[in-house]
Formats: C-alpha cells, structure tokens, sequence
C-alpha cells in the first residue's frame, strides 16, 4: 500500500508501469478520511474507482474528536489520543482547531436529531462513499467497538448525507501535510 499522500497524479502512471512491468499491481490504499478530511475525495478515490482499487480508510472518527465526547471549553479529555503521551500532540495538531471543533458542535444537533450516536454518524458517513471498501475503526478500548460497529447498520439517508457534506465541503480543499 502506497501513502495516501502520494498524489494521484504519481500513482496512475505507476499503475501503467507495474502492469508493462509485469509487477504486483497497486491493491489498495489505506488513507485518512473522515468528515473533517475530505481531500482524497478530489483525486485519489475518482482513481481509485476508475481502477478498482479497494480504499480502506483508517481514521473515520478523526482520533476520536467526532465521538462528540470532547468539548472545546474543557479541553482535550484524559485518557484519549489527544492527551497521549507520544501522539497526543500531533493530534491535537491534526484535529484540536477551532474550525474543527466548531464543524463538530455544528455536527452534534444533526447526530441527535437522525436518532445516532456521533460515531455512528461519522462513521456510517464514511461507509456511505461506494468507493469506501471498509474503514479502520481505531478503537482504544473494546466498548467502543460496540458504538462504531454499530453504523454498519445505519443508514444516513439522503437529507442527512448532504447536509452532511455541504457542512463539511470545505475540508475537501485542505493541506495535504496536515
């Protein structure tokens, strides 16, 4: 698997050369994509959907920052990706913005109001891509697993889902070095 931040554009010719080459083809990738990263929508799943590549995206709750359990007054909670010892900061990095939290504050009364839990929301929002073969679900504890597995069975519905992705448009067009 090829990192999701290697453009398209390099990947597509790499396709062509493995197969004149006679050498493993390009299977699947493995990138971050979730409610609050959009970007790979623009080239890398138009890709692969033109080439049957399976997509597994891992982060589809955005290290836990779309579980709806953190609040921007209170701060990160302890015991979660964003107080880590080693990989808290680069969380808090990647999600703890103030656009972010306010797309989540903004996300909640749409959870709430679909009769789902945030997690299931986001991650039910993920699997509705038919590009998506299956995410990762990057569970801490296994509780967790009961809330995320759970979307399997959602369905966002029509409304949802654009109302979903017209407030989330504007992470399509983000920095790929985030």
């Amino acid at each position: 698997m090829w990192a999701a931040r290697t453009s398209s554009r390099i990947r597509s010719p790499a396709l062509g050369r493995s197969e004149l080459l006679g050498l493993a083809r390009l299977d699947c990738v493995q990138p971050r994509y979730n409610l609050l990263f959009r970007q790979v929508e623009r080239e890398l799943f138009p890709l692969c959907e033109e080439e049957k590549i399976g997509v597994i995206p891992y982060n589809p709750i955005a290290g836990g920052l779309l579980s709806g359990k953190h609040r921007r007054e209170v701060g990160p909670m302890p015991g979660t990706r964003f107080t880590h010892p080693t990989a808290g900061a680069r969380y808090r990095e990647v999600y703890w913005r103030d656009r972010e939290l306010t797309t989540v504050e903004a996300l909640r009364p749409l959870a709430a109001e679909a009769g789902m839990s945030m997690v299931q929301m986001a991650v039910a929002w993920v699997l509705e891509n038919p590009v998506v073969t299956a995410p990762i679900i990057g569970a801490s504890r296994p509780d967790q697993l009961d809330d995320a597995l759970a979307a399997a069975d959602k369905r966002l519905g029509h409304d949802l889902k654009t109302r979903l992705d017209d407030l989330t448009r504007e992470y399509r067009w983000g920095d790929d070095i985030r």
